[in-house]
């Protein structure tokens, strides 16, 4: 997952013309803004390590792009290739500054953020001759996205990611730069297919897939499944779902043909990655031609202003080690404090990152709606973390798959992003989740029935996340209908729980219709 900008039109590659504007301060030199707006002096980078956990480095801004972008170009990029990448990874970083907030630290090392290795004396170089600039969008930096490659062709942002505005400096147009490469064909056994949609929550016996629509870039929209539920699933989903379970080699972008073949499923494609944004391969070719970074980000952030150069120095690194539960990093005195603007933190997989935004618009309505019909003061802070699979889900949380969100130390834990948009639950999910966050204090001791009920009601469900929307049988005027706790904590199959749900949410709205208020609900 890498950056993402803003700009006007397609601006054809010249060598004669680069398509840039360069934004200079009053007195002629120097960061067009300030502050901020302008890119950190320092970053903490989380770097991975193995068995779980971070090394928390802070890392001066110059040394982290050389570094990045040893990580991230092409092999034997020239120069102006470099410097392309350099500006774009610059900008990246400061766009994305609170990615990590959650877990204590700016940005990873990892694709989810950007990937780090050891600097080069060209890549030095890169970071050098750019120092300071970033890509501009109204005066402040970008949000900015680079794959690999697009395949001759770049893709908009919201066939990626749904809901993702698509403004008109990401477009989708034919770039004969990376010349279709790279060309790919990879083979899955049926059987290896359905473990991966399964990890990514789906149920069922696959029988066939095909593909059923294409978007404006020729890339894969829709494919329908046949014995699974969900029935349908988009390209790029499939790529992730794939990835995830079975490596990252087998579909390396959504621009694919499928085919059929006895107990196989063979996959024809080209590109590599989502495709928005940045081409590295392609921006790697241009330069060989004699292109310019200015030239090179003019094609495929059109209209975009490059701010003018701030030097800094490339200075050692500062280390200190986080060993987190799960993979994820202490949250103790190495945190920094969020700034008070910053109300919803979000973790999500690699490949989510482009629905960060619309995930953090969404929590933030909710947050405020349910506040107000409980009556209480929403929550400073709210932390969502998505599940790359279901499995991950279960061992983090301790609840099985079907359950799709739980509250894990006033965090809200939910299953795959993709999952819970394709059945069609993401939102109420959230919200169902967040009243546990805001009422759950105040009906502790209760039953179980009461605190669910009072997250089915405020949530404003039909039908409990993940279910079908038909309710089980019950007997709302009967106070026996009332699930026990045990149903409701411990369900031992997806209608069970749906069933539970629909008893715990008629006994609760009957007691409201009663006249009584939720809190003295018992």
């Amino acid at each position: 997952m890498r950056g993402v900008v803003f700009a006007a039109a397609i601006v054809a590659f010249s060598v004669q013309g680069s398509g840039f504007s360069v934004a200079r301060s009053r007195s002629g030199s120097g960061s067009a803004f300030a502050g901020q707006h302008s890119a950190p002096a320092m970053l903490r980078v989380g770097l991975a390590k193995t068995g779980g956990g971070y090394t928390v480095v802070e890392m001066p801004i110059e040394a982290y792009v050389a570094r990045v972008v040893a990580g991230e170009a092409a092999r034997d990029s020239q120069a102006g290739a470099l410097e392309a990448l350099a500006i774009t990874v610059r900008t990246f970083a400061a766009a994305n500054l609170g990615r990590h907030r959650a877990d204590g630290f700016d940005l990873c090392d990892q694709t989810h953020c950007q990937v780090i290795r050891t600097a080069t004396a060209a890549t030095e170089r890169a970071a050098g001759a750019t120092a300071g600039r970033l890509l501009l969008h109204d005066g402040l930096p970008a949000t900015v996205y680079y794959s690999a490659s697009c395949g001759g062709r770049t893709a908009i942002p919201s066939d990626v990611w749904p809901g993702h505005e698509d403004p008109p400096y990401l477009p989708s147009h034919s770039d004969d730069a990376c010349g279709g490469a790279p060309e790919w064909t990879s083979e899955l056994r049926s059987t290896d297919l359905a473990r991966a949609l399964r990890a990514s929550g789906f149920h069922g016996t696959l029988r066939g897939m095909r593909i059923a629509s294409r978007n404006v870039s020729g890339r894969v929209a829709r494919l329908e499944i046949d014995g699974l539920e969900p029935a349908y699933i988009s390209g790029q989903d499939l790529r992730v779902a794939v990835g995830r379970t079975l490596g990252w080699q087998h579909v390396k972008s959504a621009a694919f043909d499928l085919r059929r073949i006895g107990d196989v499923y063979r996959f024809t494609g080209r590109g590599s990655g989502h495709g928005v944004g940045l081409c590295v391969i392609g921006s790697a070719k241009l330069a060989e031609k004699g292109g310019s970074a200015e030239q090179i980000l003019a094609r495929y952030f059109p209209g975009l202003v490059i701010s003018a150069g701030a030097p800094r120095p490339l200075t050692t690194a500062r280390d200190s080690s986080i060993g987190p539960p799960r993979g994820r990093a202490a949250i103790g005195d190495a945190a920094p404090a969020p700034r008070a603007d910053e109300a919803v933190a979000v973790s999500l997989p690699d490949e989510d990152e482009g629905e960060r935004a619309t995930i953090v618009r969404d929590a933030l309505t909710a947050r405020d709606a349910i506040a107000r019909a409980l009556g209480v003061g929403a929550p400073a802070r709210v932390t969502l973390r998505f599940h790359p699979t279901t499995d991950d889900y279960e061992r983090a949380t301790g609840r099985p798959w079907f359950t799709s969100g739980t509250v894990v130390n006033g965090e809200l834990h939910l299953l795959p992003l993709a999952t819970l948009r394709e059945r069609g639950v993401l939102e109420r999910t959230i919200r169902h989740e967040l009243v546990h966050v805001m009422a759950d204090a105040a009906l502790a001791g209760r039953p179980a029935w009461v605190r669910e009920g009072a997250a089915l009601y405020f949530g404003g469900e039909q039908a409990p996340p993940g279910a079908a929307a038909t309710r089980a049988p019950f007997a709302p005027g009967a106070r026996a209908a009332c699930p026990g706790d045990n149903e409701l904590l411990n369900p031992v199959s997806a209608g069970a729980l749906a069933n539970a749900y629909a008893r715990a949410r008629a006994c609760f709205t009957k007691e409201i219709a009663a006249g009584k208020t939720w809190r003295e609900i018992r």
